[in-house]
């Protein structure tokens, strides 16, 4: 079933107090739970890269073969994004959402078995085709809820949980893999990923019962305010000039242009959530929980970051700018940071490329969902994202074998920062008209 309704009202007067409470009520109702939701989700999908640091050892790894199983998992997760989309806005988010939840924590917790590189290839491939249509999903969510002038601020907020999950995601994993190596028989890595996988299944369980599929179905907002916030949903998609099938989608040069735009950007944030652990143990940090605090602080740079360009972003209502210059900073932070030799000048740049590349993302999906509507916005932002996140196949592995290749990450490094300033540049061929509501 579709998850939008006719507004309640023709038409709305809107109290401004009226319209501070509704969304009020929105926001601590839905999104600390999904902030919530994306931290263990992000936090089983990027772990690896811990695990990485005594799993490639115990079972003989090379940094190819670390980096094609790190970015396996988007193959799956391109595969089946656009109709796990489709399936989310008929049958609705809570079912779906739950599901994935409940998949991926059994088979991230199924990774404590690998014993060989086809294994660990299989299970990350698995993985993707049971998170596809997650993040998305979300994404789809919350325009079912937020017009657009007030989404960059809310994606913002939700997608703080990439950097969050890093700041208490990264030292979590490190104190597992030491506390509990050894302990019945088994390797610090496998405790890390059977522990960090329970959370995943208990909250896919809970969203069953605590999230609704839209405003319509939400027994906790007055009719007062359900009318407010469908009247202000109802006019923004009036102004929409999106395609409202998937078949047109596909056609749509516009969407292959975000798609692009997506790609340049993921590189850039999957390179720090894979690699940090490995760069920040470069730098001279020794011990696991060491450098996962040491790891941390590029993430808090980047809460910190994304959240005041969001909300820069909303009330200027200006959108390609406040990507232009995040993707530059993250250029800018890999291309220093790849010559340091200084630890603590490592740590500044890396901060700087985690402020900005890790705030590209929620800014990016303000210019997509100001045009996409309906189904066509289920189908197009899924396929935005199945295509921008290939790039989460891509980086590691050009990491990986770059870094096989020279024995540095250097090239790598200067090779994401080129990638970035190609997506700033594709950021600025869009309409200022189009894209800045």
């Amino acid at each position: 079933m579709s998850t939008q309704t006719a507004p309640l009202a023709a038409h709305v007067a809107v109290e401004p107090d009226t319209q501070k409470a509704a969304y009020a009520k929105v926001f601590w109702r839905i999104v600390p739970f999904l902030m919530l939701c994306y931290v263990v989700a992000y936090l089983d999908r990027v772990n690896v890269g811990f695990a990485k640091l005594q799993m490639s050892q115990d079972l003989n790894f090379s940094e190819t073969v670390y980096g094609l199983g790190a970015g396996i998992f988007f193959l799956g997760y391109f595969l089946f994004e656009v109709p796990s989309n489709v399936i989310l806005h008929k049958v609705g988010a809570r079912i779906w959402i739950a599901r994935i939840m409940v998949t991926w924590g059994l088979i991230s917790g199924a990774f404590m078995f690998v014993s060989s590189a086809p294994m660990f290839y299989a299970l990350r491939f698995l993985l993707g085709v049971a998170e596809a249509g997650f993040y998305p999903g979300i994404i789809l969510y919350l325009t079912y809820w937020y017009p657009s002038h007030r989404r960059a601020k809310i994606i913002a907020i939700f997608m703080s949980a990439i950097p969050i999950s890093g700041i208490f995601g990264n030292p979590l994993s490190g104190w597992i893999m030491d506390s509990f190596h050894g302990t019945s028989g088994l390797a610090g890595w496998q405790w890390m990923f059977l522990i960090e996988a329970i959370p995943a299944i208990a909250i896919g369980i809970a969203i069953y019962f605590y999230l609704d599929n839209g405003i319509r179905d939400a027994k906790w907002l007055s009719a007062e305010h359900k009318a407010v916030l469908e009247y202000e949903i109802a006019q923004e998609e009036k102004t929409k000039e999106g395609h409202h099938s998937v078949a047109g989608v596909f056609a749509d040069k516009r969407i292959w242009l975000m798609s692009f735009i997506y790609f340049c950007f993921v590189m850039g944030q999957y390179a720090l959530t894979f690699w940090m652990p490995t760069l920040v143990k470069a730098t001279g940090v020794v011990g696991n929980f060491h450098i996962g605090l040491v790891s941390a602080i590029p993430f808090i740079s980047a809460v910190i970051a994304m959240n005041l360009i969001g909300r820069s972003s909303d009330r200027h209502r200006e959108r390609r700018w406040h990507l232009v210059i995040p993707a530059l900073m993250g250029a800018v932070g890999f291309t220093v940071a790849a010559t340091s030799t200084s630890t603590t000048v490592a740590i500044i740049f890396l901060s700087i490329a985690a402020a900005g590349a890790i705030s590209c993302a929620p800014l990016f999906w303000s210019l997509p969902t100001a045009f996409l509507a309906g189904t066509g916005a289920a189908a197009g932002i899924a396929l935005i994202n199945s295509v921008g996140n290939l790039a989460g196949f891509v980086s590691p592995y050009l990491i990986g074998f770059l870094k096989d290749l020279t024995g540095s990450t250097q090239v790598g490094m200067y090779a994401l920062a080129a990638i970035l300033v190609a997506g700033a540049a594709a950021v600025l061929t869009t309409s200022p008209k189009l894209v800045n509501k």
